[in-house]
């Protein structure tokens, strides 16, 4: 594991959370928590959600399985209102959580064993012996940051006709 793709890795993190907390800018905290099409999501609760799956791989990087939890309906019922920005929440709030844990995420990337691996907790998609390595999980948050910014962007454009890029 070089330096080069510890850099390439987190440079590639950082560029798609600008992306989706680009989506963020300007707005209030109604807009932020507005459904601005058929989808549910939010670009408040979309950032938030992005927090939340950060931290749990960023957990896995550590512990592995253990930071997945052992009760499947308690983490399935949290991962759907990880999508929702609560009305005593602000946008402001969400941000600044989103920072934190990318700074320690971006901590454990500069030190963790990419090459460890650590089992999955069997799911429907993830069956019994599954593991992945740190790298793996690394590439995992970035192509859910990037999937979540542009579901952001698209939100974003059609509350107000901002665009992220284009």
């Amino acid at each position: 594991m070089s330096d080069r793709e510890r850099s390439d890795l987190l440079d590639t993190l950082r560029h798609h959370r600008h992306l989706l907390r680009h989506t963020a800018f300007g707005l209030r905290d109604d807009q932020a928590r507005t459904r601005s099409t058929v989808s549910e999501l939010t670009v408040g609760g979309l950032i938030q959600h992005v927090t939340r799956m950060e931290s749990r791989w960023a957990g896995f990087l550590g512990r592995g399985t253990e930071a997945f939890g052992t009760d499947p309906e308690a983490a399935h019922a949290a991962h759907r209102a990880s999508f929702v920005m609560r009305e005593d929440q602000t946008l402001e709030e969400i941000l600044a959580a989103h920072a934190a844990q990318a700074a320690r995420t971006d901590d454990l990337v500069r030190s963790v064993d990419l090459d460890a691996d650590h089992a999955l907790p069997v799911t429907p998609w993830w069956p019994e012996g599954t593991r992945w390595t740190c790298r793996r999980a690394i590439h995992h948050v970035v192509a859910e940051t990037a999937q979540h910014a542009g579901h952001a962007d698209i939100i974003r454009e059609a509350l107000d006709g901002q665009k992220s890029m284009g």
